[in-house]
């Protein structure tokens, strides 16, 4: 997804690997909004991510001559700005869903799973960090196991993760699990129901970025970019 680099550019500062900047790409190649992806490697001298949001924190959007941060808050942002597909449901009991499991990914997912298991398995590698602690590594994918079931017991009643329809919610479970499945770090023989629902959700046109994505020194997995795995 590129345009040219005039003034109405919309611009994604990212890092491939964040879930976080995933969403993001996900709700854009959704809605088809033509973006140009800018990687941002902040610990980097040089960077400017500072300047771009006082957070320290990716991704950043360039969009309607504003820089947008917090990635929930974008994806909202966009959903509202472009309603065609929508990514939010209607009703307020529906919409709570959909945040309420947005934070549990975003919060209690990433700090269990994503984040200990993604720092020491590659930013470490990545950033010159270290050696990786496999006791961290060890606990993240024993936690993932019973956000797994979890998700499945909401799929045994439910076509997506919120309800009958594809939201927000899947997208940013996609994202946190697309990163972990980019190390091979995803037990689908565990869940059935949650293999087959990624398995869709990674054959739609809006995944294709992420599977091109290709961090040096961090080759993915052999089955990461392949629909049928």
């Amino acid at each position: 997804m590129n345009t040219s680099s005039s003034s109405q550019t919309i611009r994604l500062y990212h890092i491939p690997l964040s879930p976080y900047c995933r969403k993001v790409r996900l709700v854009l190649g959704e809605k088809r909004i033509e973006v140009e992806l800018v990687e941002d490697r902040y610990w980097e001298p040089g960077s400017e991510l500072l300047r771009r949001n006082p957070a320290g924190k990716l991704p950043v959007l360039r969009m309607d001559g504003r820089l947008l941060a917090e990635s929930q808050a974008i994806c909202e942002y966009l959903d509202e700005t472009y309603p065609i597909p929508a990514l939010m449901p209607t009703a307020p009991a529906d919409r709570y869903e959909v945040r309420r499991l947005c934070a549990w990914f975003d919060d209690k997912f990433n700090a269990e799973v994503t984040q200990p298991v993604m720092t020491e398995r590659v930013w470490k590698k990545v950033m010159k960090a270290g050696y990786p602690d496999s006791r961290t590594v060890k606990a993240g994918l024993r936690a993932i196991k019973d956000h797994m079931d979890y998700l499945t017991g909401l799929l045994e009643t439910r076509r997506w993760l919120a309800g009958p329809t594809m939201t927000l919610a899947d997208f940013t479970a996609a994202a946190h699990f697309s990163c972990l499945d980019y190390i091979s770090d995803v037990d689908w023989t565990r869940s059935e129901l949650l293999q087959e629902w990624y398995a869709t959700i990674k054959s739609r046109p809006a995944f294709r970025s992420l599977l091109a994505d290709h961090l040096p020194g961090v080759p993915p997995a052999p089955h990461y970019a392949e629909l049928d795995f």
